[in-house]
């Protein structure tokens, strides 16, 4: 079962002498990370960060958090990696938490073999890359949906439909 909260960014600065503080968002980008009212300081939830105002900077976030109203108060939380509760987003069809992409096995799409499991995720701009481990190496295969034919989330799996190469040292 995917987790409820989700890794989405790191405080790594503060902003100003008001509370302001600087976000590292780890999201498609610092827009999706601004739109949410509430954030959490830990996994379970528990720490609950009510978001008063929140803009993107660049490729960072500036948020002022209630109950955080000065710049000491904003150094304190310097270091902090921010959750977001999945009931509070909304994914368009085909997209994905990385968190939930990490752990899939991977099979081919021709025979069902196992290609791997997918353990890192890196962007390129383009598109995701997606690291997959087989036999203690690792290939880099691209999320592209010329070659992700199905991803079950539920289930743990993607089939691929990987070209001559990928996954092997063939010409």
């Amino acid at each position: 079962m995917p987790a409820k909260y989700i890794e989405a960014g790191k405080i790594v600065g503060t902003h100003g002498v008001r509370g302001e503080m600087r976000v590292d968002p780890w999201c498609d980008s610092a827009g999706f990370l601004c739109r949410f009212k509430k954030l959490y300081l830990d996994a379970s939830g528990t720490q609950v960060i009510v978001v008063t105002s929140a803009r993107p900077h660049g490729n960072i976030c500036l948020i002022k958090a209630d109950a955080v109203d000065s710049i000491e108060q904003a150094e304190a939380l310097r270091g902090r990696s921010l959750y977001i509760d999945r009931s509070d987003c909304r994914l368009e069809k085909g997209r994905y938490f990385i968190s939930d992409i990490i752990g899939c096995e991977v099979v081919s799409a021709s025979g069902g073999e196992t290609l791997g499991t997918v353990c890192d995720v890196s962007n390129t701009g383009a598109n995701d890359i997606w690291h997959i481990k087989r036999d203690g190496k690792v290939f880099l295969v691209p999320n592209n949906p010329e070659f992700v034919k199905s991803v079950d989330i539920e289930n743990k799996k993607i089939v691929y439909s990987p070209i001559k190469g990928m996954f092997d040292d063939e010409d």
